[in-house]
């Protein structure tokens, strides 16, 4: 690298401050600083005649003002109020308030309802002999909940989030961005720009950090293994999305077997099998409404949790308050050894849900999840299991159907109302969680693209996927109908939950490590604490993996195929098109023409290259007898971060000289954002983002020519001055132009002082002839109406590969492809002006 850049353009060149760039020339031209440009920058002003005293500084306030920038490629988002803030500043309190209501309806139906169930299957593994059993298991049930709802997820986990996401791929995606770990090479400096992406990366002075993130870039297999890490934990949601409801609504349901005489097994699972289809019905309707409609009955049913809990207490056994002493849980294993451990089966559904806490994050606020749970759902809970060891102490043969049997006779047929009512939305908490972490698995690359509708206009992360809904519905449906026992389901359910908690407790362990820096012991009092006790209680369950706990396993090992093999399929292909894309000399061989005829009109390839022209550019041109006046390569690429914000997120691109009228356009999207474009309005707005960036392009010149010529290399002048509100800094030229404003108090902290004389003559207001000449071949070409070119893809193994790639690649790869939803849906493109060729990619 040499002191000076020399970026050639066809047969110019402009010196620029900084490092030698020699990918530019002819060939793959540049970025038009040395780096990526938002494409929307907004043009330099010229300055006036009367501004020739004013000096630099008034030519920079000048240039900082920066008008609302419109996005090309997210109309749909631009109508979304607030839809790119965060959390904790978007909400006010009573916003907060109401959300955490609502959290009642969504997020805490799993956790509400497991005094139906916890204490019957804890008692059949263990029998009532003495008190201790009662305060043991009673002891157990409230530390448990303490420790790994309250203390992990509430104070902690919640705290991991990715700019207000949560789940196990937002973990990933938070890793990420700080290691270069994703299994997709289509990572670009820019992306590193993104306001919403900066991060405080580790400091040479925490060597633990650093060297973590080395290990984790520099092997592939550390890479792999993270990567099947998370797409477990996600698989462990979704099998946990089908047991939740299953067992929660045959829990309620099973009541009337005691309190209606003939009720047997069958009346309870069809009357199940009619809740669960209901259930599912309404979840096209978003999660705002079905959390305004379910949080009245929730806060009723928590409410009368507390109050039978409380009740309870005092008629019957105040002396349960003897289990706050953790003694009683050692006293209740010493006495029962190996039932006792048997028993953690149990007693680990008295948390399930609590994931669901940290994946449907996305849908609410932390703060609103932390209130309603420390306020209302963790006290109700305490109560209610009080008041049913109360009731033990007294009468310990009702066990099996303890919840009812401690519910006052004159409250039973209300009470099984509500019961039933809390059941239902229970389900929603794992329903909504499943929809959050299929969408950002599919953003990541790691699952088959599948239609994703928005059901809030002010919350992007309320989603619904019609897909995933139905099949969530047949799988409860079938699950209800083999079981046909709560006692069987419970075997099954504990093993996806606990699972998705060890996962979730080692991934937020590499956060503490790698991200947020805490302290050696402190990170590892972490794993220490909460890892040994999930550890334990999978320990005992996986002792019921015949007795139905291969049920989740058995998902989990479907989904986690499923999305490898998505992953891996799509890498190779990314791969095998970086290796055969268009050389730039054969490019330069063709000239302008292409080989062939430009006519008017504007093409816009979809592909999946960030740098490079696809081979399937090649394909069209020995296709088409014609290719039309402008090509734009439009790629469609997704970072690690929940939200782009919509002025960063277009990046320009000239492609060879400027007589081939070629560009790059990469659209960057986060995996919470909308992406549903009319694609008139796409069209329009494309156009003029174009046009923006040769504007820009050509007044870049004109500044830099000035400078040279004027001798001015001396005068320490920062790219970001021209996109910022007066701050200057010393950074070089290489930094993209337009800088996010809001991220500048916190980044630059150096100031100088700039010499303060810069003549108007750098910012000719003459214009530039060929400028003229190219936005007018452009608009010509508008007038000819817009064609998208697509591949129609077919992805084979080759034919030396190994049988597990051949079977992987050519039969589970290419049938998910067949199935998931088409390209051209997926962007919204016009069928009309489509034109597809075919290509096989071997790989």
């Amino acid at each position: 690298m040499a002191e000076e850049d020399r970026i050639e353009e066809g047969g110019s060149s402009v010196r620029l401050r900084g490092r030698t760039y020699s990918g530019g020339g002819v060939g793959e031209s540049r970025w038009v600083d040395g780096s990526e440009v938002d494409s929307e920058s907004p043009p330099w002003s010229s300055l006036d005649e009367d501004d020739d005293g004013e000096g630099y500084g008034s030519l920079r306030r000048r240039l900082v003002k920066k008008p609302r920038r419109v996005d090309s490629l997210d109309v749909e988002a631009m109508e979304i109020a607030g839809a790119h803030g965060h959390h904790p500043k978007d909400f006010s309190t009573w916003s907060t308030l109401a959300l955490a209501f609502q959290t009642l309806g969504v997020v805490y139906g799993d956790l509400g309802t497991s005094p139906l169930y916890v204490f019957s299957d804890v008692f059949s593994k263990v029998q009532i002999e003495s008190d201790v059993d009662i305060l043991g298991a009673l002891s157990l049930v409230m530390y448990t909940i303490a420790l790994l709802p309250l203390a992990k997820y509430v104070f902690v986990v919640l705290k991991a989030n990715d700019n207000g996401e949560g789940g196990t791929f937002a973990l990933y995606s938070l890793i990420c961005r700080y290691a270069k770990v994703n299994m997709l090479p289509n990572r670009q400096p820019s992306d590193e720009k993104i306001s919403s992406f900066k991060l405080r990366l580790p400091t040479p002075e925490l060597e633990r950090a650093l060297s973590i993130k080395e290990n984790l870039e520099r092997r592939s297999s550390l890479k792999t293994l993270l990567l099947l890490l998370v797409m477990l934990g996600t698989s462990l949601i979704i099998g946990d999305g089908i047991l939740t409801p299953a067992m929660s609504v045959m829990s309620a349901v099973s009541g009337l077997q005691g309190a209606i005489e003939g009720i047997g097994t069958t009346v309870v699972v069809v009357v199940s099998i009619v809740i669960l289809v209901a259930l599912f019905s309404i979840q096209q309707f978003g999660t705002s409404k079905v959390g305004f409609t379910f949080a009245p009955a929730l806060a009723l049913w928590f409410f009368s949790l507390g109050s039978i809990g409380i009740y309870n207490v005092v008629k019957y056994d105040i002396s349960v308050v003897r289990a706050f002493n953790p003694a009683y849980i050692y006293f209740f294993f010493k006495k029962n050894s190996r039932g006792a451990w048997s028993s953690l089966g149990g007693c680990v559904l008295c948390i399930t849900g609590s994931e669901a806490m940290f994946a449907d994050l996305g849908h609410f606020s932390v703060r609103s999840i932390q209130i309603a749970f420390t306020f209302v759902v963790f006290p109700c809970l305490l109560f209610a299991y009080m008041g049913q060891a109360a009731y033990l102490m007294k009468y310990p043969d009702s066990y099996a159907r303890i919840f009812y049997d401690s519910v006052p006779d004159s409250l039973f047929w209300p009470m099984f109302v509500v019961a039933t009512l809390a059941a239902m939305i229970a389900s929603q908490a794992m329903i909504s969680a499943t929809f959050s972490v299929v969408k950002q698995a599919m953003s990541l690359g790691c699952f088959p693209r599948l239609k994703i509708i928005h059901t809030s206009r002010k919350l992007m992360g309320q989603i619904y996927i019609p897909v995933m809904n139905w099949f969530l519905m047949i799988m409860c449906v079938v699950v209800v109908s083999i079981f046909r026992s709560t006692t069987d389901i419970a075997n099954a359910y504990g093993i996806a939950e606990v699972g998705v908690m060890l996962v979730t407790t080692s991934l937020v362990t590499l956060v503490m490590l790698l991200i947020w820096q805490t302290n050696l012991f402190v990170a590892l009092c972490f794993p220490l604490v909460f890892g040994s006790i999930e550890l334990t209680y999978f320990s005992a369950i996986l002792s019921k993996v015949l007795e139905g706990g291969w049920l989740p396993l058995a998902f989990a090992t479907v989904f986690l195929t499923v999305m490898y093999i998505w992953n891996y399929g799509s890498v190779l292909k990314y791969q095998s098109e970086v290796r055969e894309k268009i050389s730039m000399d054969f490019m330069h061989e063709l000239g302008s023409t292409l080989g062939t005829v430009r006519t008017p009109g504007i093409g816009l390839l979809y592909n999946e290259l960030v740098q490079g022209i696809p081979s399937i550019f090649g394909q069209f041109l020995l296709s088409l007898p014609a290719i039309h006046s402008t090509i734009v390569f439009v790629c469609i690429k997704y970072v690690p971060i929940p939200v782009v914000p919509q002025e960063e997120r277009f990046l320009f691109r000239r492609v060879c000289p400027k007589d081939y009228h070629m560009f790059r356009c990469i659209a960057r999207y986060g995996y919470k954002d909308i992406r549903k474009e009319d694609h008139h309005a796409f069209e329009q707005l494309l156009v003029q983002s174009l046009e923006n960036f040769l504007r820009k392009e050509a007044q870049d010149l004109a500044l830099e020519s000035g400078l040279n010529e004027m001798d001015l290399d001396s005068v320490s002048v920062s790219t970001r001055d021209y996109g910022t509100r007066g701050v200057v800094g010393n950074e070089e030229l290489r930094i993209p132009l337009m800088h996010d404003t809001r991220s500048e108090a916190a980044q630059t902290s150096n100031q100088e002082e700039v010499s303060p004389a810069l003549p108007s003559s750098v910012m000719s207001s003459d214009t530039d002839p060929s400028l003229e000449y190219e936005i007018s071949a452009l608009r010509e070409a508008i007038d000819s109406g817009f064609t998208y070119f697509l591949a129609h893809g077919e992805v084979r193994a080759k034919k030396n590969s190994f049988f597990l790639k051949k079977l992987a690649i050519n039969y589970m790869y290419a049938f998910l492809r067949r199935n998931c939803r088409a390209g051209a849906a997926n962007m919204s493109v016009p069928h009309m002006n489509i034109l597809q060729v075919g290509m096989t990619y071997m790989v």
